[in-house]
């Protein structure tokens, strides 16, 4: 389970984010990527650049390659990796002529190379997304991405009728099942309003609520996909404008933990329990990258500028 979102605050500026919800970690790491570092691709493409972006976020390394789970680059682009387990189809072997990205290498790749997500939008009618594992010890996961800049997001997937590029105007992703049927059902809770009702009249009988939040009945709160989808947007998209970094920060991580998931509130079949690993957030204006995690809610913060951008070395800055 993961949750992401993507806001501007009253200077048109971006913050992005995402929650990630799972059993366990994984020895994730706040990675850079210099400009210059050489990070082997999993296929031959001309295309890429040699003197990329420069990214910083949450992964691992693995054989020389930084596999990331959300990342954000020196241009302001973010983009966020989330479990889709169930609908994510990736070509079983690369397509001549076309670009191939391993599945494991997109969100490197798509901050590595592109500054805007106009240039993803175009780069990715010739991409095909590729199952091939990084190594043999890991195995493929599957995947859908939400992609973000200062003028808005896309919802990223592979289905069975191949890649799909969704415009999300709602700048929440959350998991299963794809954006198309979330962003539908966002129509069965338009009723949902932050202001209170007015009192009703039943007869002789009148009704007032109860008090401030009343307007909120019905709003979903169990950690499903669809139900963290609802309220991650709805808050998202009606909570106050702020200005400044500290309060957009603030914004963020108070978005995101409407919809974190505590221990005790959900299993898997296996019998392990859920929770909000990290959360993260990517200030598109100071290239900054903040984490916090379940264990320690203290908000890190670690700005792009304070790395050696000019080293050909990939940099591991902090423990998540």
């Amino acid at each position: 389970m993961c949750t992401g979102i993507r806001f501007t605050d009253a200077a048109g500026k971006m913050f992005f984010g995402r929650n990630l919800d799972w059993t366990q970690g994984y020895g994730e790491r706040v990675v850079v990527t210099p400009h210059a570092a050489k990070v082997p691709g999993a296929f031959s493409r001309s295309t890429d650049l040699e003197w990329g972006h420069a990214v910083i976020g949450m992964g691992i390394v693995v054989d020389d390659v930084p596999l990331y789970f959300d990342c954000g680059n020196d241009a302001g682009l973010a983009v966020a990796g989330l479990n889709f387990p169930q609908s994510a189809r990736y070509a079983k072997a690369p397509v001549v002529g076309r670009t191939n990205v391993a599945a494991y290498e997109f969100p490197f790749w798509i901050a590595r190379n592109f500054a805007t997500i106009d240039e993803v939008r175009d780069a990715l009618a010739d991409v095909t997304v590729v199952a091939k594992p990084v190594n043999e010890a890991l195995p493929v996961a599957k995947l859908h991405w939400l992609i973000a800049d200062a003028t808005g997001s896309l919802a990223v997937e592979c289905l069975d009728d191949g890649l799909r590029v969704w415009e999300n105007d709602v700048d929440t992703l959350t998991n299963e099942p794809d954006f198309g049927w979330q962003r539908e059902n966002l129509r069965n809770y338009l009723t949902l309003n932050v202001d209170d009702p007015k009192a009703a009249a039943w007869g002789e009988a009148t009704l007032a609520p109860f008090g401030t939040g009343v307007g909120m009945h019905g709003i979903p709160g169990d950690y499903s996909g669809p139900s963290r989808f609802i309220k991650a947007a709805f808050v998202n998209n009606h909570y106050p404008t702020e200005t400044g970094e500290a309060a957009n920060v603030v914004r963020l991580f108070r978005t995101l933990g409407s919809v974190a998931v505590p221990m005790g509130a959900a299993r898997t079949a296996q019998g392990a329990w859920e929770k909000t690993l990290y959360t993260s957030c990517f200030s598109a204006n100071t290239l900054t990258y903040y984490h916090a995690t379940y264990e320690n809610p203290r908000i890190a913060a670690y700005p792009l500028s304070s790395c050696n951008l000019n080293s050909q070395e990939l940099q591991i800055l902090s423990a998540a």
